[in-house]
């Protein structure tokens, strides 16, 4: 009688650890799109600052950086996603990478409603899973007192 109540709770937990898991795995992805939205305002803060003949590093690969000098800040290379990019001046550029955060932005939101519809039903297995334990403590203590008034 008990068992089937047991296995009941045990499948109600691994759905509850699974929720947690889908949790965790939005909660990544939330922190590494915020990650590129803080690289695209560095890159709109340098933009914006910089200007034809200032010298700046400029990476290229294995943390090694050239420098280099601006020689036209209205030719600035932005990545336009899919393997694409295309050329802009200053201002083109910084229009691009505020689209870019603005999407980045829709898809956090998205992310979040994701993780509210998790947790709402992660709460109701947990009432599910509390009812349930409720009920086994009941039939224990009913068999307890049946028992009891047998002896």
């Amino acid at each position: 009688m008990m068992g089937g109540g047991g296995g009941g709770m045990q499948q109600l937990q691994q759905e509850i650890e699974q929720l947690e898991e889908e949790m965790q795995a939005i909660d990544d992805e939330v922190e590494r799109l915020q990650g590129k939205k803080a690289d695209i305002d560095d890159a709109i803060e340098a933009i914006d600052v910089l200007e034809s003949g200032s010298t700046v590093q400029v990476p290229v690969g294995g943390d090694a950086y050239v420098r280099a000098t601006v020689d036209d800040i209205d030719e600035i290379v932005v990545s336009l996603g899919g393997g694409y990019a295309a050329e802009r001046d200053q201002n083109g550029a910084v229009d691009t990478l505020e689209t870019k955060k603005e999407t980045l932005d829709d898809h956090i939101d998205g992310l979040s409603d994701d993780k509210a519809e998790v947790e709402s039903e992660m709460d109701e297995l947990e009432q599910q899973a509390q009812q349930m334990q409720q009920q086994q403590m009941q039939q224990m203590m009913q068999q307890q007192e049946e028992q009891q008034s047998d002896e």
